[in-house]
């Protein structure tokens, strides 16, 4: 529950940074900062440092699931994919997981797994309904390609996450944010701006995107993914563009329909569907 409330809050900090810096130049500092905590995490449990390749092989999940995945959102909302398709397009995550996993020989999902995804993204889709109905974007336009590349790498990066498991959480997380951190520095070098205007919302933003979603919600996907099956992990997926367009609703005013709240529900059906255990 705590993770899809922390992780639901990423499309509001989207939407409110935008207009007051460089999305890239905010991730960049975002990554620098938890990078920057989860080292000194790591230095007061005195825990064990990966080997070298170990190393790389966090750099790299960190880089795949936290650089590419957010550098990509973020550069598909600053260019006009609205954010309740980036929510839509998130929600296919879980639906990706148990396809690969398939496809590799790694687990069948059960049929309840299945029916729960499935049950799960209907209900995504009633939720973003109308805001579905109200753009007009392109599916071959740029921030869509962009937006799937993004669930794309997210959903190789948790595939990966269980590989390099092993290491103490505060040592995994520097290491994994120091891969992100590469990223976002490449994005900004490339498409960035240092556009930064140093208001309230801006440094609110980061603060709340450094503590809530980079250190608690990234925190608890990495622990939970390493107890549970991928499958039953993603699908909590399913839950957070109904709860981010709850928090649209209250922060943004942004009003909920019948429709939407029924979407909820089965969204919410859907994901203790697909996380019972097949018997």
């Amino acid at each position: 529950m705590l993770f899809v409330l922390f992780w639901s809050t990423g499309f509001i900090v989207a939407r409110a940074v935008a207009p007051h810096a460089d999305v890239q130049f905010f991730l960049l500092w975002r990554f620098v900062a938890a990078a920057s905590f989860w080292a000194v995490a790591a230095i007061l449990a005195k825990g064990r440092w990966p080997a070298p390749r170990k190393f790389v092989q966090h750099l790299g999940v960190g880089a795949m699931m936290m650089g590419l995945y957010l550098s990509l959102s973020f550069l598909a909302i600053a260019h006009g994919l609205p954010a309740g398709i980036m929510a839509l397009l998130g929600a296919l995550q879980p639906l990706f997981t148990a396809a690969l996993m398939l496809a590799r020989g790694r687990a069948s999902p059960s049929v309840s797994t299945w029916w729960g995804l499935l049950i799960g993204f209907f209900g995504v889709i009633l939720v973003l309904l109308p805001r579905l109905r109200g753009s007009h974007v392109e599916l071959a336009g740029y921030a869509n390609v962009a937006g799937l590349l993004a669930i794309a790498a997210l959903t190789l990066g948790t595939l990966a996450q269980r590989r390099v498991a092993g290491e103490d959480l505060s040592i995994a997380s520097c290491v994994q944010n120091l891969g992100a951190m590469s990223v976002a520095g490449l994005a900004f070098v490339v498409v960035g701006a240092a556009r930064w205007d140093g208001s309230v919302v801006l440094w609110g933003s980061l603060v709340w995107s450094v503590l809530v979603t980079s250190v608690l919600a990234q925190g608890l996907l990495m622990w939970m993914m390493r107890r549970s099956d991928a499958t039953h992990v993603t699908a909590l997926l399913l839950l957070v563009p109904p709860v981010a367009a709850s928090f649209a609703y209250l922060v943004f005013h942004e009003t909920l329909t019948w429709l939407q709240l029924t979407g909820f529900a089965l969204a919410l059906a859907g994901v203790v569907l697909a996380r019972r255990v097949a018997t």
